[in-house]
C-alpha cells in the first residue's frame, strides 16, 4: 500500500491547483450565470485556447504558451467590453457567438497546421484536454495571483457588480460606471480562464465555471451566499475529480472534474426542489 504522506506530498501542487482553479472559475461563473450570458465564458475560454494553439504553432511550448493564451483572452474580453450592442443593433449573445465561432475556427486551423508540421501536436492536445497531473508549484503561483486579483476586484467593486448583476440599466442610472467596471470584470475573467484551463482543458473549462454557479443558485438565495457556495463546490470539484481519476485510473482528470461538477449541480438542483416542495 503506498505511503499516504508521500502521495500527498507528491500531488500537493496538483491538489492545490485543482482547488484554486475550481474556486476561481466558479466565482466568475456566479456573474456569468446570474447575468444569463452563458456564451461569455465559452467565448473567452476559446479565445485563450486559440491563442495558445497559435503560440504552439509559432514554436512556443510549456508555460510560454500562457502568454499568447492570456493575450488572446484579454483581447477578446476588451473587445466584448468596448462593443455596445445597441450601436451594433445586435444582441450581446449574437456578438459573443460570432466571436466564439471565429476563435473555434482559428483553434482547429492551428491544430491542423501543427499536424502538418509534425510538431507541437502533443502540446496542442494537452491544451484541449488539460493536464492537471503535470501542474507545478509555479502554475499554482500563477493561479494564486489571479485568485488574489479576483478577491481584490470584488472587494473594491462588489457593490457595483451586484448592481450590474441586478440590472445594467438601473446600475447606470444610479451612477455606476457600468462600461469600466464590466470591462474590468471581463479582463479578470480572461486572466482566470487563461491560467486555469490547464486543469481541465480549453474545451471543458466552461463546465467548471458554470456548473458550480448553477448549483449554488439552486441551494441558496443572495449574491454573497451563492458566491461562497459556488467557490466551495468548484474547489471540491477540482480536488475530488482528480482524486476520483487517480482512484479509478482514469486517463483524463479534467473529464472527471467536469463530470463531478455537473453531478454536484444536479444534486443541488434535486436538493433545492425537495426543499421547496
Amino acid at each position: 500500500m503506498p505511503d499516504l504522506t508521500l502521495m500527498l506530498k507528491l500531488f500537493a501542487p496538483v491538489l492545490a491547483a485543482g482547488a484554486l482553479s475550481g474556486g476561481s472559475t466558479a466565482a466568475v461563473g456566479v456573474y456569468v450565470v446570474g447575468m444569463r450570458v452563458p456564451l461569455l465564458g465559452v467565448c473567452i475560454s476559446h479565445a485563450a485556447l486559440a491563442g495558445a494553439v497559435l503560440g504552439a504553432l509559432a514554436g512556443l511550448s510549456g508555460e510560454w504558451l500562457m502568454a499568447p493564451a492570456l493575450g488572446a483572452a484579454m483581447a477578446a474580453a476588451l473587445l466584448l467590453g468596448l462593443l455596445d450592442p445597441r450601436r451594433l443593433r445586435a444582441d450581446a449573445n449574437v456578438t459573443m457567438g460570432f466571436l466564439f465561432v471565429l476563435m473555434l475556427g482559428l483553434t482547429f486551423l492551428g491544430i491542423g497546421l501543427l499536424e502538418r508540421q509534425g510538431s507541437g501536436r502533443e502540446a496542442a492536445m494537452g491544451l484541449l484536454w488539460g493536464g492537471l497531473t503535470f501542474c507545478t508549484w509555479r502554475d499554482v503561483a500563477y493561479m494564486a495571483v489571479v485568485a488574489a486579483a479576483q478577491v481584490g476586484f470584488l472587494a473594491t467593486f462588489g457593490k457595483e457588480m451586484r448592481a450590474i448583476l441586478f440590472s445594467r440599466d438601473h446600475a447606470a442610472a444610479s451612477g455606476v460606471r457600468v462600461g469600466a467596471v464590466w470591462t474590468g470584470f471581463l479582463v479578470l475573467t480572461s486572466a482566470a480562464l487563461a491560467v486555469n484551463f490547464q486543469t481541465v482543458g480549453g474545451l471543458m473549462i466552461y463546465g467548471l465555471m458554470v456548473c458550480p454557479a448553477a448549483g449554488a443558485f439552486q441551494l441558496v438565495r443572495g449574491h454573497g451566499r451563492a458566491l461562497l457556495v459556488a467557490v466551495a463546490m468548484g474547489a471540491a470539484s477540482g480536488v475530488g475529480g482528480f482524486l476520483l481519476a487517480l482512484w479509478g485510473n482514469v486517463p483524463s482528470a479534467g473529464a472527471m472534474i467536469v463530470l463531478l461538477a455537473a453531478g454536484l449541480a444536479v444534486a443541488a438542483w434535486m436538493g433545492g426542489r425537495l426543499r421547496r416542495g
